[in-house]
């Protein structure tokens, strides 16, 4: 499959405005006097609903057809959902390997992070979550980035949908350094790079499978993608949405989502 210049600048822009965002939470953190905690759990919630409409309605259905159309329709669809499930595996696999106390993906507000400033640890806690996000990041920046090579307006669904999960993680690194060394340079800076890793990701992955990108290729990545996506909703957005606020409010946020990007998919169909 081959793509144009524009194409790929494209999908990294996205992909970069995606992996930034982690300064928008360290941002907040700093400058917000109280953080609107149930504004941030509907955001959350939105975003898993975008995360899972998209990748069970339009990702997962266009790997099938991908592969589908190189293996034939049974074969394509067992490909695809053994594809699936291994994207799931592959972030279970990296969530497993961090430590749960520095676990980005483990639910903490930003209270929590507060509690015994003069604790020590915290600078380690907040480097070894930005490094942690920065492992994490690079499946998502490779989903962000495939997305929206193949359909810049998926793309674009995919980037506001990560970016909005991206901001609870820019907490996470940012708070705990900022108590640990009274530098709001430093812990904005941490929380910044380990954003980096989104588009270098982006990058790696792309130019390792260049050369592989076939129809086949695509579509066992895509359905990759789909698993990686549906894990990082069920398994980060919904309980931090919960934890941030309401049960309900992050359940409407995520329905507002899904219809939402229903709405958009129908729009340019």
């Amino acid at each position: 499959m081959d793509f144009t210049m524009n194409q790929v600048l494209f999908a990294f822009a996205l992909t970069l405005f995606a992996g930034l965002s982690t300064g928008v939470g360290s941002v907040l953190a700093f400058y917000t006097k109280q953080t609107d905690k149930r504004f941030l759990s509907a955001a959350l919630g939105f975003s898993a609903g975008v995360m899972i409409y998209v990748s069970m309605v339009e990702i997962f259905a266009k790997a099938r057809e991908s592969l589908g159309e190189v293996y034939g329709d049974t074969r394509g669809y067992w490909y695809t959902t053994i594809a699936f499930f291994v994207g799931i595996a592959l972030i279970a696999i990296i969530d497993k390997l961090v430590p749960e106390a520095e676990n980005p993906h483990e639910v903490h507000d930003v209270k929590e992070l507060e509690v015994g400033k003069e604790d020590k640890n915290l600078l380690r806690m907040g480097m070894f979550s930005a490094l942690a996000i920065a492992i994490h990041n690079f499946p998502e920046g490779l989903a962000t980035f495939i997305g929206a090579l193949h359909d810049p307006a998926l793309g674009i669904s995919i980037a506001v949908a990560i970016a909005i999960h991206n901001i609870p993680e820019g907490i996470a690194v940012s708070v705990p350094i900022f108590y640990a060394t009274g530098s709001r340079k430093k812990a904005f800076f941490w929380s910044f790079v380990s954003g980096l890793s989104e588009p270098v990701g982006a990058l790696v992955g792309f130019f390792l499978l260049y050369n592989y990108f076939t129809e086949a290729m695509f579509g066992l990545v895509f359905a990759m993608v789909a698993g990686i996506m549906m894990y990082i909703s069920l398994d980060e957005l919904l309980p931090t949405a919960e934890k941030y606020g309401e049960h309900h409010i992050a359940i409407y946020g995520m329905i507002l989502g899904m219809v939402v990007m229903a709405v958009s998919l129908l729009m340019f169909a």
